[in-house]
């Protein structure tokens, strides 16, 4: 099992591809783990030494107790150095946005392409507990499961897709209990990377979803335009998981901007 010790923890990744060729790390959103990339993972690893991280409190990567979005960004930084990767492309969806966003910010020379997801650069809170706080009275008496059942239809456009994409992807060894969620939401509070997306030197794409009730295109839009080298795209037949809900326009338009 790919297991490295990172700032105290042992951090997991799966690795895939010819090691010969141009890294590309996968970096999973909240309460999410490396097996939900299992489709990018065997697209990319044709052209690509892909590695999909576990972040510290997921999958199977160690849970403390705490832990931040600084760590989580150094975290990265260290496995790269633990794999001897002076340079790589970084593909973010979500809270993985944010880390990639953090790790070109610290390290900018080591970032050749970065990708972001249902991104935002800033947020007082996780967007997840922000939309809980949005619906709270809505939400009363339900539930967790039930919960996140009835926000999904704020996150998501196509339902269908998403909902086939858990089942198919779903390792329930690799799920959080809810105490574990919460722990994970609270890591992503109160971060601004806005001042600092200028020293970004990697090319950048940002892919958001018209319907993403989490982070919204103005919040990609935003990125677009604060990091130098950035092309904005938004899919509108997508919400928060545009690599789900359009999964063939994905992979082609990431494909042809990691060739570019």
């Amino acid at each position: 099992m790919p297991v490295v010790q990172v700032n105290g923890i042992d951090l997991y990744y799966k690795e895939a591809g010819n090691k010969a060729h141009p890294p590309l790390l996968l970096l999973h959103g909240l309460t999410s783990h490396h097996h939900r990339f299992i489709r990018e993972i065997e697209v990319f690893k044709k052209d690509f030494y892909v590695i999909a991280v576990d972040a510290r409190g997921h999958g199977k990567s160690d849970r403390p107790a705490e832990f931040t979005l600084e760590d989580h960004i150094k975290d990265v930084i260290t496995l790269m150095d633990a794999l001897d990767l002076d340079k790589a492309s970084l593909l973010g969806v979500s809270m993985g946005s944010y880390i990639a966003q953090g790790v070109a910010i610290k390290q900018p020379d080591r970032v050749k392409k970065m990708i972001l997801i249902g991104a935002k650069a800033h947020g007082h809170t996780s967007s997840m507990s922000q939309l809980f706080s949005e619906h709270a009275e809505e939400l009363k008496g339900m539930s967790f499961e039930q919960q996140m059942n009835r926000l999904a239809k704020y996150m998501f456009y196509d339902l269908r897709a998403v909902g086939r994409w858990l089942r198919d992807t779903e390792k329930r060894e690799l799920a959080l209990s809810a105490k574990e969620q919460q722990v994970a939401r609270k890591a992503l509070a109160g971060f601004d990377f806005r001042p600092n997306l200028s020293k970004v030197k990697a090319k950048t794409l940002v892919i958001s979803g018209t319907y993403d009730g989490l982070n919204p295109p103005k919040d990609g839009r935003e990125i677009s335009e604060l990091i130098p080298r950035t092309t904005f795209m938004e899919f509108t037949k997508s919400g928060h998981a545009p690599h789900v809900e359009e999964p063939e326009k994905f992979i082609q338009v990431v494909s042809e901007f990691l060739r570019e």
